[in-house]
């Protein structure tokens, strides 16, 4: 069980390293940095919710 929530966790921040641009920060000090890395994780999460509801035909 452990392993499949950790295959979880590691994709997201996979994806945020590589799609979201967290890898380097482009931000100096703490809070815009930390301010990017919510917008990102938010962006994840809309992704998310677009795959999770029905395709619209």
């Amino acid at each position: 069980m452990s392993q499949r929530v950790r295959k979880r966790v590691e994709e997201i921040f996979g994806w945020m390293k590589t799609v979201g641009g967290l890898r380097k920060t482009r931000y100096r000090g703490l809070a815009r940095t930390q301010l990017h890395a919510y917008l990102v994780a938010a962006a994840y999460n809309l992704l998310r919710i677009a795959r999770l509801s029905p395709a619209l035909a």
